[in-house]
């Protein structure tokens, strides 16, 4: 029976990818159907027989945001040799991709859902959120393993706080800031890595001179 129907005249890969950007730029909530099928190229009964609502055209929206634009920070968190460098990894590279104007600007997964009255969505981001968070503490725990942090450090709050900086990034990235601007909020983020540690400074130096370029 599948094989029947009349094949889908549009790539649907390029169609989600679309649709991810206007749920970016515009949010959850303020954006319309009509501002879906506009930018997908596509018709209402196409959209709802690919992806079968405008929430989960949007779970998969934020599936692929999180798999393409989270790339770099999951390589970040693995990758580098401190969790230090971890850190600045992020944050840095997050201060670029905030900022890029050829895009929507600002965190997909902070901002597109945190003013609504639409509960589904806004709990599906924070799950999202509450999970970047667990994946930065993992690192946190790493470094706490292997001797970079004291062993009584509370990972779970430095999670948290340098989380909230990235959150605050984000915000003032879509509200017009610099990257610069961005980028040194970064900057002083981790000059208080010690005291919010409890650790020495063990920057292997890899990550701050590559994002400082």
């Amino acid at each position: 029976m599948a094989g029947r129907g009349r094949p889908r005249s549009f790539d649907r890969s390029v169609a989600l990818g679309r649709a991810m950007e206007t749920f970016w730029r515009r949010g959850y909530e303020a954006t319309s159907m009509s501002d879906l099928t506009a930018a997908m190229g596509i018709n209402s009964p196409s959209l709802y027989a690919a992806f079968g609502s405008k929430e989960k055209l949007f779970r998969e929206a934020v599936e692929l945001y999180a798999a393409t634009e989270g790339a770099p920070i999951t390589r970040a968190l693995a990758e580098e040799p401190t969790a230090y460098d971890a850190v600045a990894a992020v944050l840095y590279v997050n201060a670029r991709a905030y900022t890029d104007r050829e895009r929507p600007t600002g965190c997909m997964i902070v901002l597109a859902a945190t003013n609504t009255g639409d509960d589904v969505a806004r709990d599906y981001l924070a799950g999202w959120r509450r999970s970047g968070v667990e994946q930065l503490r993992e690192r946190l725990d790493r470094g706490v393993r292997e001797g970079e942090l004291p062993p009584d450090a509370d990972t779970a709050g430095i999670a948290e706080f340098y989380t909230a900086v990235l959150q605050g990034m984000s915000v003032q990235a879509r509200d017009g800031a610099r990257r610069e601007d961005v980028e040194r909020i970064a900057q002083r983020a981790l000059a208080a890595w010690e005291a919010v540690t409890g650790a020495g400074l063990q920057s292997s130096g890899s990550s701050t001179g590559a994002m400082s370029s």
